[in-house]
Protein backbone atom coordinates (compact mmCIF):
# COMPACT_ATOMS: atom_id res chain seq x y z
CA UNK A 1 0.00 0.00 0.00
CA UNK A 2 1.42 3.55 -0.88
CA UNK A 3 0.54 4.77 2.49
CA UNK A 4 3.24 2.63 4.19
CA UNK A 5 5.85 3.27 1.96
CA UNK A 6 7.28 5.64 4.14
CA UNK A 7 7.28 3.12 7.48
CA UNK A 8 10.43 0.99 6.19
CA UNK A 9 12.48 3.75 4.57
CA UNK A 10 12.28 5.39 7.75
CA UNK A 11 13.16 2.57 9.85
CA UNK A 12 16.59 2.25 7.35
CA UNK A 13 17.38 5.80 8.73
CA UNK A 14 16.24 5.26 12.51
CA UNK A 15 19.12 4.14 14.01
CA UNK A 16 21.06 7.08 13.05
CA UNK A 17 18.39 9.33 14.83
CA UNK A 18 16.82 6.59 17.92
CA UNK A 19 19.18 4.27 19.45
CA UNK A 20 16.93 2.63 21.89
CA UNK A 21 19.33 0.32 22.79
CA UNK A 22 21.33 2.88 25.04
CA UNK A 23 18.75 1.82 27.47
CA UNK A 24 15.90 -0.62 28.75
CA UNK A 25 12.35 -0.07 28.09
CA UNK A 26 11.59 0.16 31.90
CA UNK A 27 14.08 3.01 31.77
CA UNK A 28 13.15 4.62 28.93
CA UNK A 29 9.48 4.29 30.43
CA UNK A 30 10.97 6.50 33.53
CA UNK A 31 12.48 9.11 31.53
CA UNK A 32 8.91 9.69 29.57
CA UNK A 33 7.67 9.52 32.94
CA UNK A 34 9.64 12.77 33.94
CA UNK A 35 9.45 14.29 31.00
CA UNK A 36 5.38 13.72 31.38
CA UNK A 37 5.15 15.46 34.49
CA UNK A 38 7.06 17.89 33.75
CA UNK A 39 5.43 18.91 31.18
CA UNK A 40 2.05 18.37 33.10
CA UNK A 41 3.67 21.03 35.57
CA UNK A 42 3.98 23.53 32.73
CA UNK A 43 0.67 22.81 31.87
CA UNK A 44 -0.74 23.65 35.20
CA UNK A 45 1.04 27.34 35.33
CA UNK A 46 -0.32 28.27 31.96
CA UNK A 47 -3.81 26.75 32.59
CA UNK A 48 -4.14 28.32 36.04
CA UNK A 49 -2.96 32.01 35.46
CA UNK A 50 -5.77 31.42 31.46
CA UNK A 51 -8.26 30.32 34.03
CA UNK A 52 -8.00 32.35 36.70
CA UNK A 53 -7.69 35.49 34.29
CA UNK A 54 -10.95 34.15 32.18
CA UNK A 55 -13.06 34.38 35.81
CA UNK A 56 -11.54 37.26 36.70
CA UNK A 57 -12.78 39.04 33.62
CA UNK A 58 -16.38 38.12 33.58
CA UNK A 59 -16.76 38.21 37.38
CA UNK A 60 -15.31 42.28 36.57
CA UNK A 61 -17.14 42.82 33.51
CA UNK A 62 -19.83 40.26 33.19
CA UNK A 63 -19.76 40.44 29.98
CA UNK A 64 -19.37 37.20 27.64
CA UNK A 65 -17.50 38.30 24.79
CA UNK A 66 -14.88 39.41 26.68
CA UNK A 67 -14.74 35.51 27.71
CA UNK A 68 -15.54 34.59 24.12
CA UNK A 69 -12.84 36.64 22.86
CA UNK A 70 -10.12 35.59 25.21
CA UNK A 71 -10.84 31.69 24.79
CA UNK A 72 -11.02 32.46 20.93
CA UNK A 73 -7.89 34.25 20.54
CA UNK A 74 -6.02 31.73 22.68
CA UNK A 75 -7.42 28.73 20.07
CA UNK A 76 -6.85 31.02 17.02
CA UNK A 77 -2.94 31.49 17.94
CA UNK A 78 -2.78 28.36 18.66
CA UNK A 79 -4.03 27.18 15.03
CA UNK A 80 -1.09 30.15 13.71
CA UNK A 81 1.39 29.23 15.60
CA UNK A 82 1.59 25.19 15.68
CA UNK A 83 2.88 24.33 12.41
CA UNK A 84 5.93 26.55 12.88
CA UNK A 85 6.38 24.76 16.15
CA UNK A 86 5.67 21.17 14.31
CA UNK A 87 8.45 22.52 11.91
CA UNK A 88 11.08 23.20 15.25
CA UNK A 89 10.07 19.94 16.83
CA UNK A 90 11.30 18.45 13.49
CA UNK A 91 14.28 20.32 13.20
CA UNK A 92 16.15 20.35 16.53
CA UNK A 93 16.07 17.85 19.47
CA UNK A 94 13.18 17.36 21.75
CA UNK A 95 14.37 18.03 25.09
CA UNK A 96 16.22 21.35 23.57
CA UNK A 97 12.56 22.71 22.19
CA UNK A 98 10.55 21.93 25.21
CA UNK A 99 13.50 23.97 27.23
CA UNK A 100 13.63 26.90 24.77
CA UNK A 101 9.43 27.12 25.30
CA UNK A 102 9.41 26.90 28.80
CA UNK A 103 12.38 29.87 29.29
CA UNK A 104 9.90 32.27 26.61
CA UNK A 105 6.54 31.15 28.86
CA UNK A 106 8.82 32.37 32.31
CA UNK A 107 9.67 35.83 30.55
CA UNK A 108 6.25 36.28 29.12
CA UNK A 109 4.77 35.77 32.15
CA UNK A 110 7.08 38.37 34.10
CA UNK A 111 6.29 41.01 31.75
CA UNK A 112 2.64 40.14 32.57
CA UNK A 113 3.16 40.84 36.26
CA UNK A 114 5.35 44.05 35.64
CA UNK A 115 2.54 45.36 33.66
CA UNK A 116 -0.26 44.48 36.21
CA UNK A 117 1.75 45.71 38.90
CA UNK A 118 2.33 49.15 36.93
CA UNK A 119 -1.67 49.65 35.55
CA UNK A 120 -3.83 51.23 37.77
CA UNK A 121 -7.16 49.21 38.78
CA UNK A 122 -9.47 50.98 36.78
CA UNK A 123 -7.47 51.52 34.06
CA UNK A 124 -7.26 47.25 33.70
CA UNK A 125 -10.63 47.02 34.08
CA UNK A 126 -11.67 48.85 30.69
CA UNK A 127 -12.37 47.07 28.05
CA UNK A 128 -12.18 49.99 25.77
CA UNK A 129 -9.04 50.83 27.41
CA UNK A 130 -5.98 49.13 25.56
CA UNK A 131 -4.12 47.80 28.87
CA UNK A 132 -6.51 44.89 29.83
CA UNK A 133 -5.94 43.60 25.79
CA UNK A 134 -2.20 43.97 26.33
CA UNK A 135 -1.86 41.72 29.55
CA UNK A 136 -4.22 39.74 27.74
CA UNK A 137 -2.06 39.13 24.77
CA UNK A 138 1.15 38.98 26.95
CA UNK A 139 -0.28 36.42 28.87
CA UNK A 140 -1.58 34.90 25.64
CA UNK A 141 1.55 34.85 23.98
CA UNK A 142 3.22 33.07 26.77
CA UNK A 143 0.53 30.21 27.74
CA UNK A 144 0.47 29.61 23.66
CA UNK A 145 4.10 28.61 23.20
CA UNK A 146 4.13 26.51 26.17
CA UNK A 147 2.37 24.38 23.84
CA UNK A 148 5.27 23.23 21.67
CA UNK A 149 6.12 21.18 24.44
CA UNK A 150 2.72 19.54 23.79
CA UNK A 151 3.87 18.81 20.81
CA UNK A 152 7.46 17.59 21.50
CA UNK A 153 5.43 15.33 23.90
CA UNK A 154 3.86 13.88 21.43
CA UNK A 155 7.14 12.47 19.31
CA UNK A 156 8.86 11.53 22.82
CA UNK A 157 6.42 8.87 23.03
CA UNK A 158 7.88 7.17 19.47
CA UNK A 159 11.31 7.58 20.86
CA UNK A 160 10.64 5.82 24.58
CA UNK A 161 7.59 4.34 24.13
CA UNK A 162 7.55 0.63 22.31
CA UNK A 163 4.79 0.71 19.83
CA UNK A 164 2.33 -2.12 21.42
CA UNK A 165 2.04 0.57 24.60
CA UNK A 166 1.86 3.65 22.71
CA UNK A 167 -1.63 4.08 22.98
CA UNK A 168 -1.56 3.50 27.01
CA UNK A 169 0.87 6.01 27.29
CA UNK A 170 -1.05 8.13 25.24
CA UNK A 171 -3.24 7.36 27.85
CA UNK A 172 -1.62 8.13 30.49
CA UNK A 173 -1.30 11.69 29.30
CA UNK A 174 -5.11 12.16 29.13
CA UNK A 175 -4.56 11.32 32.65
CA UNK A 176 -1.89 13.88 33.51
CA UNK A 177 -3.94 16.86 31.32
CA UNK A 178 -7.09 15.69 33.94
CA UNK A 179 -4.64 16.11 36.90
CA UNK A 180 -3.50 19.79 35.44
CA UNK A 181 -7.69 20.41 35.09
CA UNK A 182 -8.42 19.45 38.68
CA UNK A 183 -5.75 21.45 40.24
CA UNK A 184 -6.12 24.49 37.85
CA UNK A 185 -9.34 24.69 38.39
CA UNK A 186 -9.28 24.59 41.90
CA UNK A 187 -6.09 27.30 42.59
CA UNK A 188 -7.65 29.54 40.29
CA UNK A 189 -11.00 29.88 41.48
CA UNK A 190 -9.69 30.36 45.03
CA UNK A 191 -6.76 32.57 43.76
CA UNK A 192 -9.24 35.34 42.05
CA UNK A 193 -11.73 34.74 45.09
CA UNK A 194 -9.21 35.37 48.21
CA UNK A 195 -6.42 35.93 46.73
CA UNK A 196 -6.71 38.58 43.63
CA UNK A 197 -5.33 38.54 40.45
CA UNK A 198 -2.09 40.08 40.98
CA UNK A 199 -1.11 37.42 43.28
CA UNK A 200 -2.50 34.76 41.41
CA UNK A 201 0.85 36.26 38.10
CA UNK A 202 2.86 35.69 41.33
CA UNK A 203 1.96 32.10 41.94
CA UNK A 204 2.14 31.45 38.34
CA UNK A 205 5.65 32.87 38.21
CA UNK A 206 6.92 30.59 41.09
CA UNK A 207 5.74 27.39 39.65
CA UNK A 208 6.62 28.39 35.92
CA UNK A 209 10.44 28.61 37.24
CA UNK A 210 10.43 25.39 39.17
CA UNK A 211 9.19 24.02 36.13
CA UNK A 212 11.65 25.23 33.87
CA UNK A 213 14.48 24.17 36.45
CA UNK A 214 13.19 20.90 36.80
CA UNK A 215 13.91 20.43 32.94
CA UNK A 216 16.97 21.35 32.93
CA UNK A 217 17.82 18.20 34.88
CA UNK A 218 16.32 15.69 32.35
CA UNK A 219 18.28 13.84 29.77
CA UNK A 220 17.06 11.88 26.87
CA UNK A 221 19.80 9.62 25.34
CA UNK A 222 18.23 7.48 22.98
CA UNK A 223 17.44 10.77 20.67
CA UNK A 224 21.34 10.83 19.33
CA UNK A 225 20.74 13.89 17.03
CA UNK A 226 17.98 15.86 15.84
CA UNK A 227 15.94 13.69 12.92
CA UNK A 228 17.44 14.22 9.26
CA UNK A 229 14.10 15.82 8.53
CA UNK A 230 13.02 17.71 5.06
CA UNK A 231 11.59 20.58 7.44
CA UNK A 232 12.38 24.06 5.61
CA UNK A 233 12.58 27.24 7.23
CA UNK A 234 10.45 28.20 10.72
CA UNK A 235 6.96 27.20 9.00
CA UNK A 236 6.93 24.52 6.96
CA UNK A 237 3.46 24.49 5.60
CA UNK A 238 4.21 22.74 2.15
CA UNK A 239 5.91 19.95 3.95
CA UNK A 240 3.46 19.57 6.59
CA UNK A 241 1.12 19.35 4.57
CA UNK A 242 2.99 16.80 1.91
CA UNK A 243 3.79 14.93 5.18
CA UNK A 244 -0.10 15.18 6.03
CA UNK A 245 -1.06 13.48 2.53
CA UNK A 246 1.77 10.96 2.28
CA UNK A 247 -0.29 9.33 4.06
CA UNK A 248 -3.95 8.01 2.87
CA UNK A 249 -6.34 9.07 4.97
CA UNK A 250 -4.41 10.84 7.58
CA UNK A 251 -6.50 14.20 6.76
CA UNK A 252 -9.56 12.50 7.22
CA UNK A 253 -8.42 11.24 10.65
CA UNK A 254 -7.59 14.70 11.67
CA UNK A 255 -10.80 15.98 10.15
CA UNK A 256 -12.66 13.45 12.31
CA UNK A 257 -10.35 14.69 15.37
CA UNK A 258 -11.71 18.81 14.66
CA UNK A 259 -15.48 17.19 15.16
CA UNK A 260 -14.62 17.32 18.68
CA UNK A 261 -13.36 21.34 18.87
CA UNK A 262 -16.26 22.64 17.14
CA UNK A 263 -18.25 21.48 20.32
CA UNK A 264 -15.85 22.73 22.52
CA UNK A 265 -15.81 26.12 20.77
CA UNK A 266 -18.95 26.32 22.31
CA UNK A 267 -18.10 25.53 25.55
CA UNK A 268 -14.78 27.69 25.06
CA UNK A 269 -17.10 30.51 25.09
CA UNK A 270 -20.12 29.88 27.51
CA UNK A 271 -19.35 26.70 29.73
CA UNK A 272 -17.58 29.55 33.00
CA UNK A 273 -20.43 31.88 32.56
CA UNK A 274 -23.02 29.55 32.85
CA UNK A 275 -20.95 27.85 35.84
CA UNK A 276 -20.14 31.24 37.28
CA UNK A 277 -24.02 31.93 37.12
CA UNK A 278 -24.52 29.02 39.05
CA UNK A 279 -22.21 28.85 41.59
CA UNK A 280 -19.64 31.28 43.95
CA UNK A 281 -16.11 31.42 41.42
CA UNK A 282 -14.57 29.91 44.55
CA UNK A 283 -17.35 27.11 44.34
CA UNK A 284 -17.50 27.41 40.56
CA UNK A 285 -13.64 26.24 40.74
CA UNK A 286 -13.92 23.31 43.02
CA UNK A 287 -16.82 22.35 41.05
CA UNK A 288 -15.14 22.33 37.52
CA UNK A 289 -11.93 20.50 39.54
CA UNK A 290 -14.42 17.57 40.34
CA UNK A 291 -15.73 17.28 37.37
CA UNK A 292 -11.84 17.29 35.70
CA UNK A 293 -11.66 13.92 37.62
CA UNK A 294 -13.19 12.56 34.43
CA UNK A 295 -9.81 12.88 32.46
CA UNK A 296 -7.89 11.41 35.18
CA UNK A 297 -10.45 8.35 34.93
CA UNK A 298 -10.58 8.39 31.04
CA UNK A 299 -7.14 8.31 30.90
CA UNK A 300 -6.90 5.50 33.27
CA UNK A 301 -9.11 3.37 31.51
CA UNK A 302 -7.05 3.86 28.15
CA UNK A 303 -4.03 3.20 30.28
CA UNK A 304 -5.32 0.04 31.53
CA UNK A 305 -7.20 -1.11 28.22
CA UNK A 306 -5.54 0.67 25.55
CA UNK A 307 -8.03 1.67 22.32
CA UNK A 308 -8.91 -1.37 21.02
CA UNK A 309 -7.84 -2.40 17.60
CA UNK A 310 -9.51 0.20 15.98
CA UNK A 311 -8.87 3.56 17.47
CA UNK A 312 -10.74 5.88 15.30
CA UNK A 313 -13.80 3.65 15.64
CA UNK A 314 -13.12 4.69 19.34
CA UNK A 315 -12.62 7.69 18.51
CA UNK A 316 -16.27 8.90 16.48
CA UNK A 317 -18.24 6.79 19.21
CA UNK A 318 -16.18 8.68 21.52
CA UNK A 319 -17.61 11.70 19.69
CA UNK A 320 -21.15 10.98 19.87
CA UNK A 321 -21.01 10.45 23.07
CA UNK A 322 -20.05 13.62 23.70
CA UNK A 323 -22.14 15.40 21.43
CA UNK A 324 -25.32 13.42 23.51
CA UNK A 325 -24.01 14.88 26.62
CA UNK A 326 -23.66 18.19 25.76
CA UNK A 327 -27.08 18.09 24.52
CA UNK A 328 -28.58 17.54 27.57
CA UNK A 329 -26.67 18.16 30.91
CA UNK A 330 -28.37 21.79 30.62
CA UNK A 331 -31.34 20.63 29.98
CA UNK A 332 -32.55 21.55 33.44
CA UNK A 333 -30.54 23.96 35.59
CA UNK A 334 -29.91 22.01 38.10
CA UNK A 335 -26.43 21.95 39.45
CA UNK A 336 -25.83 17.83 39.50
CA UNK A 337 -26.69 17.19 35.96
CA UNK A 338 -24.32 19.95 34.92
CA UNK A 339 -21.59 18.13 36.94
CA UNK A 340 -22.36 14.73 35.85
CA UNK A 341 -22.75 16.08 32.35
CA UNK A 342 -18.94 17.70 32.49
CA UNK A 343 -17.45 14.83 34.13
CA UNK A 344 -18.66 12.16 31.94
CA UNK A 345 -17.62 14.82 28.56
CA UNK A 346 -14.07 14.74 30.31
CA UNK A 347 -14.17 11.19 30.57
CA UNK A 348 -14.34 10.77 26.85
CA UNK A 349 -12.12 13.50 25.86
CA UNK A 350 -8.95 11.52 26.77
CA UNK A 351 -9.87 9.07 23.83
CA UNK A 352 -10.53 11.07 21.51
CA UNK A 353 -7.05 12.63 21.92
CA UNK A 354 -5.40 9.33 22.37
CA UNK A 355 -7.31 7.86 19.18
CA UNK A 356 -5.42 10.53 16.95
CA UNK A 357 -1.99 10.50 18.67
CA UNK A 358 -1.89 6.59 18.17
CA UNK A 359 -2.61 6.77 14.97
CA UNK A 360 0.38 9.02 13.87
CA UNK A 361 2.88 7.38 15.95
CA UNK A 362 2.21 4.24 14.12
CA UNK A 363 1.98 5.05 10.65
CA UNK A 364 4.15 8.83 10.39
CA UNK A 365 7.86 8.66 10.31
CA UNK A 366 9.52 10.47 12.95
CA UNK A 367 11.12 12.90 11.05
CA UNK A 368 7.63 14.33 10.03
CA UNK A 369 6.17 13.65 12.95
CA UNK A 370 6.44 17.20 14.57
CA UNK A 371 4.86 19.11 11.53
CA UNK A 372 2.12 16.31 11.46
CA UNK A 373 1.12 17.10 14.77
CA UNK A 374 1.83 20.75 14.72
CA UNK A 375 -0.58 20.70 11.32
CA UNK A 376 -3.20 18.56 13.60
CA UNK A 377 -3.21 20.97 16.17
CA UNK A 378 -3.47 24.21 13.52
CA UNK A 379 -6.57 22.26 12.04
CA UNK A 380 -8.15 21.50 14.80
CA UNK A 381 -7.38 24.19 17.11
CA UNK A 382 -8.95 26.66 14.51
CA UNK A 383 -12.52 24.98 14.61
CA UNK A 384 -12.67 26.18 18.10
CA UNK A 385 -12.43 30.25 17.76
CA UNK A 386 -14.59 29.89 14.76
CA UNK A 387 -17.55 28.87 17.16
CA UNK A 388 -16.22 30.76 20.07
CA UNK A 389 -16.12 34.25 18.13
CA UNK A 390 -19.74 33.80 16.55
CA UNK A 391 -21.27 32.05 19.82
CA UNK A 392 -20.18 34.79 21.98
CA UNK A 393 -21.90 37.46 20.46
CA UNK A 394 -24.60 35.91 19.60
CA UNK A 395 -25.13 34.65 22.45
CA UNK A 396 -24.66 37.87 24.70
CA UNK A 397 -26.99 40.00 22.16
CA UNK A 398 -30.09 37.91 21.03
CA UNK A 399 -29.96 34.25 22.70
CA UNK A 400 -29.75 35.17 26.61
CA UNK A 401 -31.88 38.39 26.13
CA UNK A 402 -34.75 36.15 24.19
CA UNK A 403 -34.57 33.37 26.77
CA UNK A 404 -34.57 35.75 29.97
CA UNK A 405 -37.65 37.47 28.31
CA UNK A 406 -40.66 36.52 29.13
CA UNK A 407 -42.08 35.69 25.57
CA UNK A 408 -38.71 33.81 25.44
CA UNK A 409 -39.07 32.00 28.76
CA UNK A 410 -42.45 30.72 28.73
CA UNK A 411 -41.62 28.96 25.03
CA UNK A 412 -38.26 27.60 26.17
CA UNK A 413 -39.84 26.09 29.44
CA UNK A 414 -41.24 23.03 28.17
CA UNK A 415 -38.16 21.92 26.33
CA UNK A 416 -35.31 24.05 29.05
CA UNK A 417 -36.91 24.40 32.29
CA UNK A 418 -37.25 27.47 34.10
CA UNK A 419 -33.61 29.27 34.81
CA UNK A 420 -31.61 32.30 34.27
CA UNK A 421 -28.85 30.40 31.79
CA UNK A 422 -31.71 28.95 29.50
CA UNK A 423 -30.52 30.88 26.89
CA UNK A 424 -26.95 29.34 26.94
CA UNK A 425 -28.63 25.49 27.50
CA UNK A 426 -30.22 26.38 23.91
CA UNK A 427 -26.67 27.01 22.34
CA UNK A 428 -25.79 23.41 23.83
CA UNK A 429 -28.52 21.56 22.90
CA UNK A 430 -27.93 22.60 18.97
CA UNK A 431 -24.77 22.29 19.67
CA UNK A 432 -24.72 18.64 20.35
CA UNK A 433 -27.37 17.51 17.84
CA UNK A 434 -24.78 18.94 15.30
CA UNK A 435 -21.78 17.20 16.97
CA UNK A 436 -24.10 12.99 16.86
CA UNK A 437 -24.87 14.01 13.45
CA UNK A 438 -21.21 15.06 11.80
CA UNK A 439 -20.15 11.70 13.58
CA UNK A 440 -22.46 9.41 12.43
CA UNK A 441 -21.75 10.67 8.71
CA UNK A 442 -18.06 10.30 9.30
CA UNK A 443 -19.11 6.39 10.21
CA UNK A 444 -20.61 6.28 6.78
CA UNK A 445 -17.59 7.17 4.66
CA UNK A 446 -14.70 5.36 2.87
CA UNK A 447 -12.66 7.55 4.16
CA UNK A 448 -13.41 6.08 7.76
CA UNK A 449 -12.57 2.54 6.58
CA UNK A 450 -9.58 3.01 4.53
CA UNK A 451 -7.55 4.84 7.80
CA UNK A 452 -9.07 1.36 9.60
CA UNK A 453 -7.41 -0.66 7.13
CA UNK A 454 -3.83 1.52 6.98
CA UNK A 455 -3.90 1.17 11.19
CA UNK A 456 -4.72 -2.05 10.90
CA UNK A 457 -1.55 -2.90 8.15
CA UNK A 458 0.74 -0.66 10.05
CA UNK A 459 0.03 -2.04 13.52
CA UNK A 460 0.32 -5.73 12.06
CA UNK A 461 3.95 -4.76 10.66
CA UNK A 462 5.08 -3.11 13.90
CA UNK A 463 4.23 -6.47 15.06
CA UNK A 464 5.80 -8.79 12.93
CA UNK A 465 8.84 -6.56 12.89
CA UNK A 466 9.32 -7.11 16.40
CA UNK A 467 8.55 -10.57 16.56
CA UNK A 468 11.44 -10.85 14.20
CA UNK A 469 13.92 -8.81 15.99
CA UNK A 470 14.02 -5.63 13.51
CA UNK A 471 12.52 -2.11 13.73
CA UNK A 472 9.75 -1.06 11.67
CA UNK A 473 8.93 1.78 13.83
CA UNK A 474 8.08 5.26 12.43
Amino acid sequence: MTEHQPVPSQAAEAPAVVDTSVRSPAQRSRTFAGILINTGVANITTSYLWFALTFWVYLETRNVIATGVIGGAYMLLIALSSISFGTFVDRYRKLAVMRFAAGFTLVMFVLSGVLFLLTPAALMLDLTQPWFWFLTMIILIGAVVENMRNIALSTTVTILIEPDRRDKANGLVGMVQGLMFIITSVLSGLSVGLLGMGWTIVVSLVLTALAFAHLLTLRMPEEVRAAATDAQGGFDLRGSLAAVLAISGLFALILFSTFNNFIGGVYMALMDPYGLEMFPVEVWGAVFALGCTGFIIGGALIGKFGLGSNPLRTMLIAVIAMGALGAVFTLREWAWLYVAGIWLYLVLVPFVEAAEQTVIQQVVPLPRQGRVFGFAMAFESAAAPVTAFLIAPIAQFWIIPYARSVGGAAQLAPLLGEGTSRGIALVFLVAGIIMIIAALLAFLTPVYRRVSESYARAAAEAAEAATSGTSAEP
